[in-house]
C-alpha cells in the first residue's frame, strides 16, 4: 500500500488558519515566526504559509519557549545551536565508529 501524504512528516499541508487552531496560538505570532526566521515554511502557490507536522512541533516547542521568557532572538539561537549540538553528535558517531573499524583491523606490516 503507498504511504498517505499525511504520513511524510516533511510534507507542506497545513494553512497558518489550521496551525494556530490547533496549538492555540494567534495568527500574527506564526507569521512573526516567518519574520524572524525563527519557523520558515514554505509557500503555495498563491503564496500562502504551509507548515509541515516537523514545523507544528517545532512552532509548539518555541511557544513553549516564549511562555517561559525568552525572545525570539534567543529562541532562534536555541534553536540554531541545538541543530548544531546534533551535528557534532553525528559526526562525534561517525568519528567512533571510524576508529572502532580502524582498531579492530590488524595493522598493516611495513615492506
Amino acid at each position: 500500500m503507498a504511504p498517505l501524504p499525511l504520513d511524510d512528516e516533511n510534507l507542506p499541508l497545513f494553512t497558518v488558519g489550521q496551525v494556530s487552531a490547533m496549538l492555540e496560538v494567534q495568527q500574527a505570532f506564526l507569521r512573526r515566526l516567518d519574520e524572524f526566521r525563527v519557523v520558515r515554511p514554505s509557500r503555495s502557490a498563491g503564496g500562502q504559509r504551509r507548515y509541515t507536522r516537523n514545523e507544528i512541533v517545532i512552532v509548539r516547542y518555541v511557544a513553549e519557549l516564549m511562555d517561559g521568557g525568552m525572545t525570539l532572538p534567543g529562541v532562534r539561537r536555541v534553536l540554531e545551536l541545538e541543530a548544531r549540538v546534533r551535528q557534532l553528535e553525528a559526526e562525534c558517531e561517525a568519528l567512533r565508529t571510524t576508529l572502532a573499524r580502524l582498531r579492530s583491523e590488524p595493522p598493516e606490516r611495513e615492506q
